[in-house]
């Protein structure tokens, strides 16, 4: 390697270095735009038909702003207040603690302090907040900020998005065929995780949420949101929280509330898992579900809420490629680039 190469090469690595430091801080929002932007554009690539690639993809930010980004908000405020109301609202009377005390005394013979342990726990978690309450604004900046920039990301991946593609084509040192098969992949991973996991959580979530409405169980909306995320986690689902509603209901004296909604519970929610999920994974990739597992567990440490989604998306791609580039090793060394 002569000192022009190498003066290049480390020009390169380190403004790669610079810019991943320029996005880490909004990674959360720039994986969300991706994200977005993949799940819109076979939409724009519909409506370039007719419109131009401007108009279509401006009119896509404005259905994502009314149909995800908004209810999105409006969900996480409302989970947020449930939260709030949980810590505020741990009195006897709200949740029926000493009732649910005196059932577990009768079963078990021990007495337990349910309400002392919950306020205790409440106190501490209300002094953490109040410490914390003067970063509220600047938090609050971020994310305003975070969302304008994923809102301008997945404007312009959806109005440029060829011209991406087009690039990373001539960009990547891979024969175009091999391009190809890599892509449909990948492809086939994303929308399997999408569809399978990601959309039949949501579906599951809120079926179960709907027994909880139903049955009276307290801060359903914030119970619905955590079955959600649990749902996309292989073996666990939602069954820690209808089961522990349950549990409440039938600790509370409402034996038939709670036999109803375990009924409900195994068998309605349940088939969305039996039928649903196998429907949709199959029909776009068949990952593993130990793949999903550890991809969830690990893309959440690693990128955050966005993990949950993207975790699997990596695995499965990792798959993927080894499978492609083992397929077709030997044309690779041949330094067959079109």
């Amino acid at each position: 390697m002569n000192l022009s190469k190498g003066f290049l090469l480390a020009l390169v690595v380190t403004l790669l270095v610079l810019s991943a430091m320029l996005i880490l801080p909004f990674l959360q929002y720039v994986l969300g735009a991706v994200l977005l932007a993949y799940v819109l554009y076979p939409l724009q690539v519909r409506l370039e038909a007719h419109v131009s690639p401007m108009v279509a993809a401006f009119s896509l930010v404005i259905l994502a702003v009314a149909c995800f980004v908004a209810p999105f908000v409006v969900v996480l405020l409302t989970v947020v207040d449930n939260a709030d109301r949980i810590l505020r609202d741990l009195d006897t009377e709200s949740v029926q603690i000493e009732v649910v005390e005196s059932r577990i005394a009768e079963l078990t013979g021990q007495e337990v302090d349910i309400a002392g342990e919950l306020v205790g726990s409440g106190r501490e978690i209300g002094t953490i907040v109040f410490e914390r309450s003067t970063q509220a604004f600047g938090t609050i900046t971020f994310h305003v900020i975070g969302i304008a920039l994923a809102l301008f990301l997945v404007y312009y991946l959806l109005k440029d998005g060829d011209d991406l593609v087009n690039w990373l084509n001539r960009t990547i040192p891979l024969p175009d065929d091999i391009q190809r098969d890599l892509y449909g992949e990948i492809d086939d991973v994303m929308w399997g995780v999408l569809f399978g996991h990601v959309f039949v959580a949501i579906v599951q979530g809120v079926i179960a949420g709907v027994g909880l409405f139903a049955t009276g169980v307290p801060n359903a909306v914030f119970w619905t949101a955590v079955m959600i995320v649990l749902a996309m986690v292989p073996l666990v689902g939602a069954i820690p929280v209808w089961g522990g509603a349950v549990v409440y209901l039938y600790l509370t004296d409402k034996p038939l509330l709670a036999v109803g909604l375990f009924v409900y519970s195994v068998v309605v929610v349940g088939l969305t898992d039996d039928y649903l999920r196998p429907f949709a994974v199959d029909r776009y990739a068949n990952l593993n579900p130990a793949v999903i597992l550890l991809g969830i567990l690990g893309g959440a440490y690693a990128f955050g809420i966005m993990g949950l989604f993207f975790g699997p998306v990596v695995l499965g791609a990792l798959k993927a490629a080894l499978r492609v580039g083992l397929g077709n090793w030997s044309q690779i060394g041949e330094g067959d680039i079109s």
